[in-house]
C-alpha cells in the first residue's frame, strides 16, 4: 500500500475556528490523508487564521516558519478569517502556496491538485523586485529555469491597478542587454528562460520610457530564438491587444519558444472591461485564442480573471463564467478583486460584498480544475518533450512538457534538468500525468 500523504493543522483564534479546523481535517481524512500533529513532519500544513488579534500577520508568519522548519518542501495553506480579509498579504508570505477565504476553506482538497509548490504559472504575478533595470535582470527559480526581465513599469491606466504608481512608466532593457543576459543564463546550463516584465508586450520603449520603439516585442522574440544553448523560451504573460498574429506565428514555427501563452482577460463582460479601462473587448480575446488554436492546436492557454470588480452584477459574472466555459482554454488564475488605495476602482459605486466575491472566485476555481483536466485528457497519447525539475517529491520527479502538462515518473536524480521525448499515458490521482519514455535523443 502506498504511503498516505500527511497533513497537519494549526489554529489561531476562537473556538469556532477550532471546530472548523476539525471539519476541514475530516475532509482530508476522507480524501485519504493521514492527520499528524503540527510538531511532526507533514507533506502539507494548513493554518486556520484569525483577524481579531492585533498582530495576526506576525503570528501567521511565525507559524509558517515553524512548518517550513519541519519540512521545507511542504505545501502550506492559509484559510479562515484573516485569509478572507487580507489574502494578498498572506499570499506574499514566503513559503505560502494557497490562500483560501471564508467559503473555500471547506473545499480545500479541491484546490490542492491544481496548485502544487512548483507551479510556475504563479510566477507571472510576482515580478522580480528590482525596479532598476540593470540590477537583477534575471533570477533563478531553480536550476532548471530562469526568469529574465525584459521590461518594467506600465503606461496602462487599468482602474484596479497600482502598478503604474508602484513601478512608473513602461520602459525596456536594450536588445543587447537582454541577449547578453540570455547568453549568460545559457552558459550556466539552465535549459529554460521565462520572459518577465510588468507589460512585456509593450517591449521596445526606451530605458527612460521615451516613446521611441527601437525594437518591438516581435524583434525581441525573433532574436532570442537564435540564442545558442537555450532549449526553451516561454512568454510569461502578455496582454491580448499586444499579442500579435506575427508573434503567434513565430512561436508556432520557433526553435525554442514553447506553445504556452498566459493572456490576462480579467472579465468576460464588455461592460466590466470598459469600467476596468482594459484596452480590448472580449471579441478580440476570442480572436487571439482562435488564432493560437489554428496554428497550435496543442498549445496551453492560461487566463487571468478578476471577480467582484465594482459594478459586477450576477449577470456580468455569469457572462464571464459562460464566456470562459465555452472558450478553448487550459486553466485559470482567479483573483478576487480587492480595493487598492489611490485607484479609480476604489472610489466606484456598486461594491460587491466580500461573500459574493468569494463565491464567484470559488466557481471559477472549480471551472479551472475542470479546464485543466480536460486539457490534460486531450493530451493523453501524444508525444511531447519534458524538462525534469530537480526535486524528489515522495519518490517522484516532476517536469513540464513544452505545452505545460505536468508529468511525473519515479525519482531518478540523473533525470534532473534534462529533456526527454515522452508519450503521455494517463492522468494520475494527484492530477499530474504519467508517461512513458520514448527512446529518442533530444
Amino acid at each position: 500500500m502506498e504511503n498516505k500523504k500527511k497533513v497537519a493543522f494549526y489554529t489561531l483564534g476562537c473556538k469556532l475556528n477550532f471546530s472548523e479546523t476539525s471539519t476541514i481535517a475530516r475532509n482530508f481524512q476522507e480524501e485519504g490523508f493521514e492527520r499528524v500533529d503540527f510538531e511532526d513532519v507533514a507533506d502539507m500544513y494548513v493554518i486556520n487564521t484569525c483577524s481579531v488579534t492585533e498582530n495576526a500577520d506576525k503570528q501567521f508568519k511565525q507559524v509558517v516558519k515553524k512548518a517550513l522548519k519541519l519540512n521545507e518542501n511542504a505545501f502550506v495553506a492559509a484559510v479562515g478569517c484573516y485569509a478572507q480579509l487580507k489574502p494578498e498579504e498572506l499570499a506574499a508570505v514566503d513559503g505560502v502556496d494557497l490562500v483560501l477565504g471564508a467559503t473555500e476553506k471547506f473545499k480545500i482538497t479541491d484546490y490542492i491538485n491544481d496548485l502544487s509548490k512548483n507551479d510556475m504559472g504563479e510566477v507571472h504575478s510576482c515580478e522580480i523586485e528590482e525596479a532598476d533595470f540593470y540590477v537583477g535582470s534575471y533570477s533563478f527559480g531553480d536550476r532548471t529555469r530562469a526568469f529574465l526581465k525584459v521590461q518594467d513599469g506600465c503606461d496602462y491606466k487599468c482602474t484596479y491597478c497600482t502598478i503604474p504608481l508602484a513601478r512608473g512608466i513602461s520602459r525596456s532593457d536594450t536588445m543587447e542587454g537582454v541577449l547578453k543576459n540570455a547568453a549568460e543564463i545559457a552558459a550556466k546550463g539552465i535549459k529554460e528562460i521565462v520572459l518577465t516584465g510588468v507589460n512585456i508586450g509593450d517591449y521596445g520603449k526606451g530605458e527612460f520610457g521615451n516613446k521611441k520603439h527601437e525594437h518591438t516585442f516581435l524583434d525581441l522574440v525573433t532574436e532570442l530564438d537564435k540564442v545558442e544553448g537555450i532549449e526553451r523560451l516561454r512568454i510569461s504573460s502578455i496582454e491580448p491587444n499586444l499579442l500579435k498574429n506575427e508573434t503567434i506565428e513565430l512561436v508556432s514555427k520557433s526553435r525554442a519558444f514553447v506553445p504556452h501563452f498566459h493572456i490576462p482577460l480579467q472579465s468576460g463582460s464588455n461592460a466590466i472591461l470598459k469600467k476596468m479601462k482594459r484596452r480590448y473587448l472580449r471579441e478580440l480575446y476570442v480572436d487571439r485564442v482562435n488564432k493560437i488554436r489554428k496554428v497550435m492546436p496543442h498549445a496551453c492557454i492560461g487566463v487571468d480573471v478578476i471577480v467582484g470588480f465594482p459594478g459586477e452584477t450576477d449577470e456580468h459574472f455569469l457572462e464571464t463564467y459562460h464566456f470562459l466555459n465555452d472558450l478553448d482554454i487550459s486553466y485559470l488564475h482567479v483573483f478576487t478583486y480587492s480595493e487598492r488605495d489611490n485607484t479609480e476602482a476604489a472610489e466606484m459605486d456598486g461594491v460587491v460584498p466580500k461573500n459574493v466575491r468569494a463565491k464567484r472566485s470559488k466557481m471559477l476555481r472549480g471551472l479551472s480544475v475542470k479546464k485543466r483536466r480536460a486539457f490534460y485528457e486531450s493530451q493523453i497519447g501524444t508525444n511531447r518533450t519534458v524538462l525534469f525539475e530537480s526535486e524528489n517529491k515522495e519518490g517522484y520527479i516532476h517536469g513540464f512538457t513544452e505545452n505545460y502538462v505536468k508529468v511525473k515518473t519515479p525519482w531518478n536524480p540523473e533525470l534532473a534538468n534534462t529533456l526527454h521525448k515522452i508519450k503521455l499515458s494517463k492522468i494520475d490521482d494527484d492530477g499530474s500525468v504519467r508517461m512513458e519514455f520514448l527512446n529518442v535523443e533530444v
